[in-house]
């Protein structure tokens, strides 16, 4: 939907044009369906029904319950408060009629019978030719898990499209608020043009559901085919499903033929994380152990109540390799982004609260003709690192849409933060520059030292530290919710208090090798002190190390006794990364050392001497390499809750191992090119 301006309560909006996220994509079709299956003059239709079409393509929802089983109201008209009147028009393919579908305000979902899946992946098929979707793409997949041993081997097959949740987390995710859940069948629908291709939405779906396009630059979905409901029809992939797995209707109601409604299934993420609209049955007898085919360290054994939770599977074995190489990755640019931007941050607050506090040296400092071009330094590299977080885009020139979503999205509020502290940051330059050392001589030369120019000087001085307030406020608020977009619960490494010691660690020590450098570099060019300057600084530089240091033992220790997604990602730390890994802690660990025995040896010593100097160098180009190993780290690292894919599809060791030889550049492969 192009206009998201009426959500209520970050779950129900009002349609304002045609769905997104399937059709053909001709400007003269839309997108609902293919306009060529209408007749070609006059009113395009919302779906043509085949005169063939079969009656288990029908949906079929004659009574439905009242509430689901999260409490949730199955009408949907309710969730308004009667804002919103019935029968209302979706304009599908630019058409204001209204559909059909008795049951079109009511919150509808899938239901899976796993013991029917026969893997054919005739859905698929189905979603995918009529949204003409490249063979990179898929809004619905079919993986699979498996488990025992001949000639008790046993292989259950997973479809799995959107869930079109009642807490959908993409919608409060996306920056861009290209997704609206609406009240016609509780679909959740997103718009590709108005997404800027950020992924966020990539990120927190625990089922992997929004899908990026790397070529397109933009994130597309399965749109519950709300064309075919308006007519009657069950979606494409159900109505082509030959072992009669898939079926459709108001959420809740059994289908013919079923006896369970689960919500639980092996490889299935936590329903509890978005409420998802999808139901199973699943009765044939499973091991107690179902492995994935792909590549993903990670198997489901079955607990004591016969619920199937996530394990470890260590298919590396327990080798320990570099795998430098693979440190870069698509993340690249938010690995400088957010380093570039914690260093900005915590180079001011060190630099302006130092001041204001009257520590020596940097009261000196903020007179001296280096403060303004140091808070420059600060500000071209919160403007380097947005400029690569832009960069990380599919659609860069779309980078204003970031701020659209500040109601939920964290990404919207990070952005806000920083721009507030990048703007208030300028303004403070500005009106720091009348009491600039440098720029007092010029003021004088050319308009003399009267009372007018004092006068000014000093409101000018009022507003700069004001301003200056404000900036550390907003790096605060940045900071803060760059923290919160990474606290994601289909995450699990990332979802742990590490993140803001990381986070915070890094503005504290790197602001402090910034700051100490300029500052010390400046004083001892006026022949001043620096003992007190380089004490701070290196205290700082400890205390960042010290908290980041805290923060990776406790995350290190969490996640070696997970048993999910973030106990994988703690195995491919230790193994595939797993010299690199002990490389950086043992670099953050001496580092730490090194440089408390250095601010040690300036207390007792009272005296900065030469020795002292090379030290702290040492310690500073230390840890920015450390902090960009250990981002990198963090990025790679991660493994989202996702469902399990396939030995060729939807399995990252093969999209790896096809770019490898080449056999990535046939399309009909499926791997995706890597431009975005």
């Amino acid at each position: 939907m192009k206009d998201n301006t009426s959500l209520h309560n970050a779950r129900i909006a009002e349609p304002a044009s045609a769905p997104t996220g399937g059709g053909c994509g001709k400007p003269e079709c839309g997108s609902g369906g293919c306009a060529s299956k209408a007749p070609q003059t006059g009113e395009r239709k919302i779906w043509e029904i085949r005169t063939e079409e079969q009656v288990y393509a029908f949906l079929n929802d004659k009574t439905h319950a009242d509430t689901n089983r999260y409490g949730q109201k199955i009408d949907l008209i309710d969730h308004t408060q009667g804002k919103l009147p019935v029968g209302r028009s979706m304009f599908i393919n630019e058409n204001p009629a209204v559909g059909t579908n008795p049951n079109r305000n009511k919150q509808h979902g899938f239901f899976f019978t796993a013991d029917n899946c026969i893997g054919c992946h005739a859905c698929e098929a189905a979603c995918s030719e009529k949204n003409e979707n490249p063979a990179h793409l898929a809004f619905r997949s079919v993986g699979y898990v498996e488990g025992g041993s001949y000639p008790d081997y046993k292989r259950m097959n997973i479809s799995m499209a959107c869930n079109h949740c009642d807490d959908p987390v993409c919608l409060k995710g996306c920056p861009t608020r290209a997704y609206t859940k609406h009240v016609e069948y509780g679909a959740v629908l997103q718009d590709p043009e108005t997404c800027f291709g950020c992924g966020y939405c990539t990120w927190v779906c625990p089922y992997n559901a929004p899908q990026l396009d790397p070529v397109k630059g933009q994130v597309s979905k399965c749109n519950m085919c709300v064309d075919r409901l308006e007519v009657g029809l069950k979606p494409a992939c159900v109505s082509a499903c030959v072992g009669n797995a898939l079926d459709f209707g108001v959420i809740e109601n059994i289908p013919g033929g079923r006896e369970q409604a689960r919500v639980e299934i092996p490889g299935f993420p936590s329903f509890e994380i978005t409420h998802p609209n999808i139901r199973f049955q699943q009765i044939k007898q499973l091991p107690d152990e179902m492995k994935r085919t792909d590549s993903m360290p990670v198997k489901y054994h079955k607990d004591d109540k016969g619920r199937y939770r996530p394990a470890i599977d260590q298919k590396k074995g327990k080798a320990q390799h570099w795998n430098l190489a693979r440190l870069s990755s698509r993340e690249n640019p938010l690995v400088l982004f957010t380093l570039a931007a914690q260093t900005a941050a915590g180079a001011f607050a060190l630099a302006f609260l130092g001041a204001q506090a009257g520590l020596a040296g940097f009261t000196a400092f903020a007179q001296s003709a280096l403060y303004v071009p140091l808070a420059l330094v600060c500000f071209l590299l919160v403007a380097f690192g947005l400029f690569m977080s832009t960069m990380h885009l599919g659609k860069p020139q779309r980078f204003y849409r970031g701020f659209n979503n500040l109601r939920h999205s964290p990404v919207s509020r990070e952005g806000l933060g920083i721009a507030v502290f990048m703007g208030m940051l300028g303004l403070h330059m500005v009106f720091s520059l009348p009491g600039n050392s440098l720029f007092q001589a010029l003021f004088t030369a050319v308009l003399g030292r009267d009372t007018t120019v004092l006068i000014s000087n000093q409101l000018a001085g009022a507003f700069a530290t004001v301003l200056g307030y404000l900036a550390v406020l907003g790096s605060a608020a940045g900071l803060y919710y760059m923290v919160k977009c990474y606290r994601i619960k289909a995450r699990p490494f990332w979802n742990h208090w590490q993140v803001a010691t990381a986070f915070g660690g890094s503005a504290l020590s790197l602001g402090a090798l910034l700051v100490g450098t300029v500052t010390m570099a400046t004083l001892v060019y006026a022949g001043e002190s620096v003992l007190n300057v380089a004490s701070v600084s290196a205290a700082v530089l400890c205390l960042g190390m010290l908290v980041e240091g805290i923060g990776h033992t406790a995350h290190s220790r969490a996640m070696g006794a997970a048993e999910h997604e973030g106990g994988a990602s703690y195995y491919i730390q230790t193994t595939t990364f797993g010299k690199t890994y002990v490389l950086r802690n043992a670099l953050l660990g001496v580092n730490l050392l090194l440089a408390c025995a250095l601010l040690t040896s300036m207390l007792v010593l009272d005296t900065v001497n030469a020795t002292t100097l090379l030290g702290l160098a040492v310690v500073g180009v230390t840890q920015i390499a450390t902090s960009l190993m250990g981002r990198a780290l963090f990025y790679v690292l991660v493994i989202p809750t996702t469902m399990p894919g396939a030995f060729f599809w939807k399995n990252k060791g093969f999209e790896d191992h096809a770019r490898d030889i080449g056999l990535a550049n046939m399309p009909q492969v499926g791997v995706a090119p890597l431009r975005h």
